[in-house]
């Protein structure tokens, strides 16, 4: 195996496939990266067995024909520690891989092609397309809501629900919930599947995704799911787990709609979430006479209040605990001027959401406080 290659074709495809590559594993082999060349296609292959990164490219110089596997961290620095418009030459010599680049030489270790991991998957059952614009607004809408480590392992990702013309994103922890839509290219679909994509691929994939109106091909199956953004294909396992039923916690009526101006609101809470209590992060409102009341307090007895107008509430006095956090999170993704604050009483959860857009919403839990 023998190949040139400038130092700019390689050095972007490299980082997209070193980042899922874990530093410290259990298998060695796993901190490497397959390269394979073949007919001056040269592909790149980075996984951690759950999530799978390849990428290609064309029209790379090469005497011959051959794959190996080289320790990806230390191959990326060097690709990044070279100068600009330099032509890296990659032999394989037995053993050792030598990379040189004008008077530079390095020697690496590899570990044999033959033993690099796969993602093996089945037939695809589904297949569509969306833009990248569009899936990238629905996981920023929607993936800051998906839990960390919870013993529900299902949480612990984002749920794709595909029909035959629409793709639903819902990611919950328990504590709040985040719903948001978009159409696609249809689908064969007979009834909505479901999918649940695990946080690290989320977070990896929207590295990936720009906010072009590119089209991407979307393909699942009962355990895999895969992305192909141009030179790029990505693929995640699905997270083997039924999740929870969004669908009748959003259902629930919620007489009282309060009007907000997204920024005051965000600016209150941001506020009088200085003096929340560290833990628990706990903010009290009240409604009342067109106004709201924004309080907090911790440990130390220290107090905060703050208050804003609401034009036009007629509703009755009320008065309800949030975790200030999941407030502040969503309005930093909401881009209206106006936000949507939906409750029945001083018990029970809170909806936001846009008031004329009905395809991205969002459920806060209550605190007691």
């Amino acid at each position: 195996m023998k190949l040139l290659i400038e130092r700019e074709r390689i050095l972007q495809p490299l980082t997209y496939v070193n980042s899922v590559v874990e530093r410290r594993q259990t298998l060695p082999i796993l901190a490497n990266v397959f390269l394979k060349i073949e007919k001056g296609t040269l592909w790149l292959t980075g996984t951690d067995l759950e999530v799978e990164i390849t990428t290609s490219i064309n029209d790379v110089k090469s005497d011959t024909d051959g794959e190996c596997t080289l320790t990806a961290q230390k191959f990326l620095d060097i690709c990044r520690a070279l100068p600009e418009n330099a032509e890296i030459t990659l032999e394989q010599d037995k053993s050792k891989v030598l990379i040189s680049a004008n008077k530079s030489r390095f020697s690496l270790q590899t570990l044999p092609s033959s033993d690099f991991p796969r993602i093996e998957t089945q037939n695809w059952q589904e297949r569509f397309t969306i833009s990248q614009s569009e899936l990238k607004q629905l996981i920023d809408n929607t993936s800051f809501s998906m839990a960390q480590q919870d013993v529900r392992y299902y949480l612990n990702g984002l749920l794709f629900e595909i029909t035959k013309d629409k793709l639903v994103s819902v990611a919950t922890d328990g504590h709040r919930l985040s719903k948001s839509e978009s159409k696609i290219s249809a689908t064969e679909a007979d009834e909505p599947r479901q999918s649940i994509v695990p946080r690290k691929a989320i977070t990896e994939l929207n590295r990936l995704l720009s906010s072009t109106q590119d089209d991407i091909t979307v393909e699942l199956n009962d355990h895999h799911i895969r992305f192909t953004i141009g030179e790029i294909i990505f693929t995640s396992k699905l997270i083997d787990g039924k999740f929870p039923d969004y669908k009748s916690v959003m259902a629930a009526k919620l007489p009282v709609k309060v009007n907000l101006d997204r920024t005051s609101f965000y600016q209150t809470l941001l506020r009088a979430s200085i003096l929340t209590n560290d833990k628990f992060r706990g903010v009290r409102l009240k409604l009342a006479n067109s106004v709201m009341n924004v309080a907090s307090n911790n440990p130390e007895q220290e107090e905060a209040t703050d208050e804003m107008a609401i034009d036009g509430y007629t509703g009755p006095d009320l008065e309800i605990g949030f975790n200030v956090n999941y407030l502040m999170d969503i309005l930093k993704v909401l881009d209206s001027d106006d936000v949507e604050l939906s409750v029945k009483d001083g018990n029970s959860s809170c909806t936001l959401n846009e008031p004329k857009d009905s395809k991205t919403k969002y459920l806060v839990m209550p605190m007691r406080l």
